[in-house]
Order: structure tokens, then C-alpha cells, then sequence
């Protein structure tokens, strides 16, 4: 159909770009898989953060984006991935044996590579901090010591990102998208 005040067919490409743009946005916000994950994320950080609050008696805005701590956010993240794309997709594709797979490097990095990092990050912080005054390395920065998590942060995390993607899946019914 085209138009003739419009020879070269713009208002038609237009058309289909704002169509394409308004499908793109849709289906991101419709995208169970996504959701689960960020809701789980948004959870777990704000577990932490009340958690802190209810402990020391006082807000710490650095627990909703800060690494370490219980509940792993890492780990509930990439478990409610998994568990979303297993309850939308199938448990049986490829899709869900690749966000499995992530799942189980993410959640083995916080408990190990990460959580050892971080040790070593308290050792090199208290050599640091036992320097004297006159050494270049006594006025560094300290690094930062909580960057893992331990078993059972990892356990946590991962059982609430599990429960969240199941709760998702029950409120949105079988099937169907969010």
C-alpha cells in the first residue's frame, strides 16, 4: 500500500519501526524468565538490607548493591533464571541446561574464587594496617573484604530464587507469560 505523497515508503518503515519498538519494550516487561531474576535480585538485596537496619540499628543504602552477605543475590538471581526458563520453556531444552549451567558457575564462584578473594583481602589489609608510618604502602586503601559468600549464603540465595521463579510461575499460571 503505498502512499503517493510518500514515494519512498518512510511513513510505512516508521510504522513498523514503532511497532517493532512498542513489541520490544512489551516483551521485555512480559519476559517471566527476566523478571523472576530481577525480582529475586531486588529481594535478596533487600533482605540484606533489613537485615542490617534490624542489626545494627541503622540504614546502610551500600546493602542494596553491595556484594556478600545473606542472602546470596547472585545466587538467587541466576536460580530464579533457571528455574523461570525450566517452568516456561521446559526443564527438558537446551535454554534451560545453559541458565542451569551459569546457575551452578555463578554459585560456585561466590562460594569459592570470590570468598577465598575476599580472605585474602583481610590478610593483606591487616599487613597493610601493621606497617609503619614511613612505608609508601601504609596510606593504600584497604580492599575490599566481602566480596563471597559462605555455603549457606549460596544455599539461601539459590532456594530464593528458586521460590521466587515457583511463586511467579503459580500467580501467573501454567504457561503463560507474566
Amino acid at each position: 500500500m503505498d502512499d503517493p505523497a510518500d514515494p519512498s515508503g518512510s511513513l510505512m518503515r516508521n510504522a513498523g519501526t514503532t511497532t517493532s519498538s512498542l513489541s520490544l519494550s512489551s516483551s521485555i516487561l512480559t519476559n517471566f524468565p527476566l523478571i523472576s531474576a530481577l525480582i529475586a535480585f531486588a529481594v535478596a538485596q533487600s533482605i540484606k538490607f533489613f537485615t542490617s537496619w534490624y542489626k545494627e540499628q541503622r540504614w546502610d543504602l551500600k546493602k542494596l548493591v553491595g556484594s556478600g552477605g545473606m542472602p546470596s543475590s547472585h545466587s538467587a538471581t541466576v536460580s530464579a533464571l533457571a528455574a523461570a526458563i525450566g517452568f516456561h520453556d521446559g526443564f527438558g531444552g537446551s535454554m534451560f541446561a545453559t541458565a542451569l549451567i551459569l546457575a551452578c558457575v555463578v554459585m560456585y564462584d561466590a562460594f569459592g574464587v570470590r570468598l577465598h578473594a575476599g580472605r585474602q583481602a583481610e590478610v593483606l589489609n591487616q599487613i597493610v594496617y601493621e606497617l609503619p608510618d614511613e612505608h609508601p604502602l601504609a596510606e593504600s586503601r584497604p580492599l575490599r573484604e566481602l566480596l563471597g559468600h559462605t555455603p549457606p549464603q549460596v544455599i539461601a540465595g539459590g532456594l530464593l530464587g528458586v521460590v521466587t521463579a515457583a511463586i511467579g510461575y503459580l500467580i501467573t499460571g501454567s504457561g503463560s507469560q507474566v
